[in-house]
Formats: C-alpha cells, structure tokens, sequence
C-alpha cells in the first residue's frame, strides 16, 4: 500500500514544537529554583524534551506540510507534548535515583494517572487524578506546571507555534484550521503567522489584566487568600478555560470578591477572540455579532434560571441552604459563576454543586453540551453550532408547510452555503454520539473503588472529558476527582479529552483508510 502522507515531515515539525516546549519549562524551573524544590525534575525534563525533540527533527530536513500532513502534525503534537507534560509528574512521585527523592503516596506515581493529568492541562479539561491538592504534598514548582499546561493548551500550541517559529509558516493555514476550536477561525491578517501573533498577544494581555486585578485585590485585602503565586496560578487557568486550581476548594477557597473578579475573566475567555481584536481598532463587531449575542442572551438566561433557584432553596445541604437560599448576593454570585464556569468550559467551582438540588443539577448537566464562542478558548459544541441548528429546524418546518420555498440558513444576514450547514450538522450528531458511545464504553470498563458505575456518572464523565470542561457529578464533581475510575476508563478519557479539545474531525480521519492510502 502506498502512502500518501508524508509523516516524515510532519513528526520532524512535531519534534520542532516538543523541543521549544522546553523553554516554557523553564518557568516552574524558575520557581523550583526559588523555593529550594523540584529543581531536578525540571532540568531533567528540559533535557529530555529537547532531545527528543532535536531527535524527531532529524527525520526530514526541510518538511513541507499539505492538508494530510497538517492534520497529523497536529494529532500527534497533542499526543507528545501531553507525553512530555506528564514526565515532571512521574519523576517528582518515583524520584531521581542519586539525585532526588520521590514521593511513594502520590497519586501521579501511576503512569496512566500522570498522561491523564498531562492530557487534562494542556487539553484545559481541568479534570484531576490528584488525591492531595496540597504543597505539602507537591511542590509548588509542580503545582504551577499544572497551571502552565492549561495556559499554554487554551489559545493552541501549534498556533503559539505558529507564532514564533518561522519554519511552520508554509501550510500555516491548514495548521490553523486543523486545531483552531469552532468552525473556522477568522483570519485578522493576510499573514497566518501575524494573525497567531495577535491572537496570542491578545491572550497575553487579557491573562496580564486578571493577574495585575487579583493581586490588587490581594492588596487591599478584598481577596485575603489569593496572593501573587494564585493570582498568577488562577490567570494561566482562567483565560485558557482551563479550570485547574492549587486549591483543593477550587475558587470557594477565595473570597466573594474574587470569585466576582474571575465572573468576567471567564466570559471574556468563552467569546471570539477576534472580536477583541476588532474592538482595538474601533470596529464595533461585538454589537453586531449574532453569536456574541446568542451567548450573552444564553448566559444571562441560565444565571437568572439558576440564581432563582438557588434562591428559592432548591439545594441538599443545611449548610448551603442557609448561606444561598432567600440571600440575593450569593444566590446571584453562585449562579453567574456556575453558569459562566459550566457553559465557557472553564470547570472551576465556586460551591460544591454536587450538593444541589435535582433541578439545578440537570441544569447544570445540560451546560455541559452548550460550548463557548468559535474562536474562543472554550470547548464544548460551540454556540455557533447551536444557532445553525436551532436556525435548520425552523427553516424544516418552514418548508414542511411551503414544500417549494427556497429558504437559506442565514446567520447575520449572510445566507450559509449547504455544505457548511451539513458540516456543522455532522459534528453535531458525531459529537453527540460520542458521548453516548463513550458513556456505553465508560460504563463497561470502569468502575469506582471496585463497584459498577452508575449510568448518570459515566454520562456525565464522559460528557465533561470530550467537552473539556472538567467536573462532572458525584464523586468526579468539582470537589472530587477522577482517581478511583479504573485504568482502563482513564486512558478511554484520555482520548475523549484530545478527541474534544481538537474537534473530533482531525483526529478520526487519521483512523481512516482513505486518509493514508488515496
């Protein structure tokens, strides 16, 4: 059988990203520096991911990318890097023989534990095998890499490559397109490499701007708990959707305040970035943009929705009943957190909502198949998709009554062609039927501390990894983690995380006869 991809070419530019993926390795090495721990397991991985990376350039010297090799450059760059990701994980938990001592009772020791936690940063899923969220478990080097995978996961490594590396310029856009999250990402410059630059700057400014308010409100103390390290920790991990946190309470660790900070941080990182973009240059696309107005509209429904019932008392507990229920502030504060956190895909917790009652909960499970903004760093669906679907039907029974009319699908007053219609639909009903897949697969091979899981409990997992949103419900849910799922329902959301967060089409095709062979 000939092969018709010249895979040379493209694992000789996978190895170009794995080997500058030890530049931002040296951050937490930085940090180990600082605070006298982890010093050795950061070097180690330097070295080892820039000589693998040197290696896999070896493998062509001057590599040309089509759309064939664009897609497996892409799948297989998420694959390596997650593999590289996980190596400071193994190497804190087993130790540098000589060197450094390990940490026999971490839950990362395990090889498929440390790819899940890896896979769950860079894929900004925010889902954890982490047992102990703690420093004195961790170092803080570590617990800062964690941060640094979600960071460098939400805006895309190979369009930050894209960015800086001057050799990826030619088959820039098939690049672009095979990971950029939604249907299609606007081009904002005749350049792919300059549009990267932007969007990459903008990403910068607006993770900048939330670190640089969190500290402040450090400073006077309207955020007693947050400190410069969490407000740095909590800036990697809101803009990129991420939702990981050195806080074992996530963000009900922090203060009113700071959970009110990070509210509009997470809509902002759910939106297109180019409509930020547009805004710079005094075009006024925000109030003009049908998708953004679906997701403000979608967004501030749902609050109201939810915040009523908090209101109203629909949760479990005592506890809660008495801070939330008949008080406006918090009702409102829990509800636009949820809300913004489930829908944007960002997966941070202001409350454990696990303990709500079954009206809100079913609420909250149906945001996980919303999505954020085409071109946002959110996963999920997309909002863009829904409004085609949603806009399809009605013109169905339009033309169930007007059997002759022709009546395009319009999306701010633009008629779409039929084939991106059918595209959006396909995704649609493949990513649906994934889940349910998935759910099936999940439920067959997994278990929870030995006992059979329940169909609510693989679904929801399951929704949440392809989504990359992060929590799911029970003991997944956002106090919880993915530690007691069996290996082999771990390594299936493994996939389920790098299927979702690259938008199933690039990944499937690379499982198809007709992509190597014709």
């Amino acid at each position: 059988m000939r092969l018709w991809v010249a895979w040379r070419a493209s694992l000789s530019l996978v190895g170009t990203v794995v080997k500058w993926l030890s530049v931002p390795l040296l951050f937490p090495l930085a940090l180990a520096a600082y605070y006298g721990d982890g010093v050795a397991v950061f070097a180690a991985t330097i070295g080892v991911a820039f000589a693998a990376g040197w290696l896999l350039e070896r493998l062509d010297d001057d590599p040309d990318l089509g759309s064939r090799e664009a897609f497996l450059m892409v799948g297989v760059t998420w694959l390596a890097v997650s593999v590289v990701g996980a190596l400071p994980y193994l190497l804190e938990a087993h130790g540098i023989p000589g060197v450094v001592a390990g940490s026999p009772d971490s839950t990362l020791a395990d090889p498929v534990n440390a790819l899940f936690e890896s896979m769950s940063g860079f894929t900004t899923t925010g889902a954890t095998v982490m047992g102990h969220i703690s420093f004195d478990h961790h170092s803080r080097a570590l617990m800062m890499w964690r941060q640094v995978t979600q960071w460098l996961g939400g805006m895309g490594i190979v369009v930050l490559a894209l960015a800086i590396l001057p050799q990826l310029s030619v088959g820039g856009a098939q690049l672009m397109e095979a990971e950029a999250p939604g249907p299609g990402l606007e081009k904002l410059t005749p350049r792919i490499a300059q549009t990267a630059r932007r969007l990459w700057g903008l990403y910068l400014g607006l993770t900048a701007l939330e670190v640089v308010v969190l500290a402040l409100a450090h400073e006077v103390e309207l955020a007693p708990n947050m400190g410069l390290y969490n407000a740095v920790a909590h800036g990697f991990t809101t803009m990129p959707t991420g939702g990981f946190s050195p806080a074992a309470r996530s963000i009900e660790a922090f203060s009113a305040v700071a959970q009110w900070i990070i509210i509009p941080f997470m809509v902002a990182a759910g939106t297109n970035f180019a409509l930020f973009w547009h805004a710079t240059v005094g075009d006024r696309r925000f109030l003009d943009d049908t998708e953004f107005r679906w997701y403000v509209g979608v967004l501030g429904v749902l609050t109201a929705v939810l915040a009523g019932l908090l209101f109203t008392g629909q949760l479990t507990d005592a506890e809660n009943v008495g801070r939330v229920a008949g008080a406006v502030e918090p009702a409102l504060r829990h509800a636009a957190f949820q809300v913004a956190a489930i829908v944007t895909t960002t997966g941070y917790a202001s409350m454990d909502f696990t303990l709500w009652g079954e009206p809100a909960k079913y609420l909250l499970f149906a945001m996980l198949f919303v999505g954020g903004s085409a071109g946002s760093t959110g996963g999920g669906i997309k909002i863009i998709r829904w409004i085609v679907v949603a806009k399809s039907v009605k013109r169905e029974l339009f033309t169930t009554v007007h059997p002759d009319a022709v009546k395009p699908v319009r999306l701010g007053g633009r008629a779409l062609d039929e084939k991106s219609v059918r595209g959006i639909h396909a995704f649609t009903l493949l990513y649906l039927g994934i889940v349910l897949v998935g759910t099936f697969l999940v439920a067959l091979f997994g278990t929870h501390g030995g006992e059979p899981l329940t169909v609510f409990e693989s679904l929801a997992a399951t929704a949440s990894t392809v989504g990359n949103v992060g929590p799911a419900f029970g003991f997944a849910g956002p106090m919880g983690n993915y530690l007691s799922f069996s290996a082999p329902a771990k390594l299936l959301m493994v996939a389920f995380m790098w299927i979702g967060r690259l938008e199933i089409f690039p990944v499937l095709v690379l499982l198809t006869r007709s992509y190597w062979a014709s």
